[in-house]
């Protein structure tokens, strides 16, 4: 393989680069993080970040906050499109990455096709199974909703070059969604397995948190109601009323955490952890929960597995790829709080079984190389680029699919 000394020059358009923000931002912050320099020129134009990034590579563009999700910022690039414009023309991208179809992705897609650029984007965020939880109360208005969301974001990545997925199951989605399966490519996501061991396991973690040593199951996850939490919020009840008394941590935050807690009085929460702190505490769980059905992939269970904790999923979203039932974990009925609890329970009872579950995770886990991901990426950016002077075998290729 040989790399020319001309940069590709990558134009990103992200409304939110925020470091160990969301799964999209950790995401693509592995990515950028290992692009090399010396072949690839970046500039990013971002409505919100908060990242080790130079900020003459950076244009920020203003935003508002997202009524239904206080979380999000909103990139507004319309306010200033020549300033943007003026920056893209002085930079000259050969190609354009966008994150998501915002309001941002509909102006960087428009940008791209009037310049002729190549595009390229990660599919970050499964918005249309949001919709369900968003107008739960209003189930005729969401049948009508939700078709017309998939036919918008059928046309908008139908338009991209190359569109990254995460999982089979959500290739599966979005192909039923009408996005052409030519146009998409399986790119599961890495973990950083320096950060994320058994060897962090610390029960004293446990006991400053819980003030005791019981049977300890972990949530982690944006405490916002599309996660499912009022599934999760059941198992918790429902675990009571049949007597096991184990210790709950809530890790994360976000709108519906103040709810999530009246909910759940005896469960303790965290807040927002860094990197490091939940790296001990997943490693020192017990058993991690995700009732999550709203995944593209599902960061934070590779995370798990690649500390050594059993998982029980839903059976449902990109996350449930990651294990297989019985061996690295088990998936339930999504709504099914019994199901659940049957699961947590036999984990308690049976220490062995807790074993067998995290071995098997492991050796799953040791196939999620950044890397790898970031070579097959920029192989594809030099590609729809057609710069030439990256030479590959076939075999050698074909070695990173």
């Amino acid at each position: 393989m040989h790399f020319a000394h001309t940069p590709v020059r990558i134009a990103f358009f992200t409304d939110i680069l925020v470091e160990g923000f969301d799964g999209a931002s950790r995401t693509m912050l592995q990515l950028i993080q290992r692009i090399a320099p010396s072949t690839f020129e970046l500039f990013f134009i971002t409505g919100e970040m908060q990242a080790n990034i130079p900020e003459t590579s950076v244009y920020r563009v203003p935003t508002v906050t997202i009524p239904f999700n206080q979380d999000y910022q909103l990139a507004l690039p319309t306010m200033v499109k020549r300033k943007i414009e003026k920056k893209l023309d002085a930079f000259k991208p050969d190609i354009v990455h966008i994150a998501t179809p915002s309001l941002l992705g509909q102006y960087a897609l428009k940008y791209a096709k009037r310049n002729q650029l190549p595009v390229i984007s990660i599919y970050h965020t499964h918005f249309i199974s949001y919709i369900d939880y968003y107008l739960k109360y209003a189930p005729w208005l969401a049948k009508l909703v939700k078709p017309q969301i998939g036919f918008s974001q059928s046309q908008f990545y139908n338009q991209c070059s190359l569109l990254y997925v995460p999982s089979k199951t959500t290739f599966q989605a979005l192909e039923g969604m009408g996005i052409q399966a030519e146009r998409m490519r399986i790119w599961e996501r890495g973990v950083d397995t320096n950060l994320f061991n058994p060897n962090k396991r610390n029960q004293s973690r446990i006991f400053e948190i819980t003030g005791n040593n019981k049977f300890t199951v972990l949530f982690v996850s944006r405490l916002v109601w599309e996660k499912n939490l009022e599934t999760l919020i059941q198992i918790y009840h429902l675990s009571r009323q049949m007597g096991y008394d184990w210790n709950f941590i809530v890790a994360g935050d976000g709108m519906a955490a103040k709810a999530l807690e009246a909910e759940m009085p005896g469960a303790f929460f965290t807040g927002k952890l860094d990197h490091l702190s939940l790296a001990e505490l997943y490693a020192s769980a017990d058993v991690f929960l995700f009732p999550s059905v709203s995944e593209t992939y599902g960061n934070v269970v590779a995370e798990a597995m690649a500390s050594g904790l059993p998982s029980i999923l839903a059976n449902g979203g990109g996350s449930r790829d990651l294990i297989q039932h019985g061996v690295s974990g088990f998936v339930c009925d999504p709504f099914n709080p019994t199901e659940y609890l049957r699961y947590l329970i036999q984990l308690q009872t049976n220490p062995s079984l807790r074993q067998e579950l995290s071995t098997s995770a492991l050796q799953t886990v040791a196939h999620f190389n950044w890397d790898v991901l970031t070579e097959r990426y920029c192989y594809d950016v030099l590609k729809l680029t057609h710069k030439t002077f990256i030479m590959y075998t076939n075999e050698e290729y074909a070695s990173l699919y």
